[in-house]
C-alpha cells in the first residue's frame, strides 16, 4: 500500500487519535474509510446535480418529451 504524507488541524489530529473508539484498528484505517465516504458524498452528488440538468432540460424540450412519449408505447404498465 502507498503512503502520503498530510497535515491536519489539531482538532482533525485528537478526532483521529480516538480511531478505537470507532472500531478502527488504526489511524490509516480510518483515514481511509473517511476518503471513501467522501468520494462517495462527492459522486452522489455530481449524480443528482447531473438528473436535476436533465430534468431541466426535459422539462424545455417538446421534442424530447414526444420522443420519449412514443418510445414507451407498447411497454407494459
Amino acid at each position: 500500500m502507498q503512503q502520503a504524507k498530510f497535515s491536519c488541524q489539531e482538532d482533525q489530529l485528537e478526532f483521529l487519535s480516538n480511531y478505537r473508539d470507532y472500531g478502527f484498528k488504526d489511524k490509516s484505517a480510518m483515514v481511509r474509510a473517511s476518503l471513501m465516504l467522501l468520494r462517495d458524498n462527492l459522486e452522489s452528488q455530481q449524480l443528482r446535480e447531473s438528473a436535476n440538468l436533465y430534468a431541466e432540460v426535459y422539462l424545455d424540450d417538446s421534442e424530447l418529451k414526444t420522443l420519449t412519449d412514443s418510445a414507451v408505447q407498447g411497454w407494459p404498465e
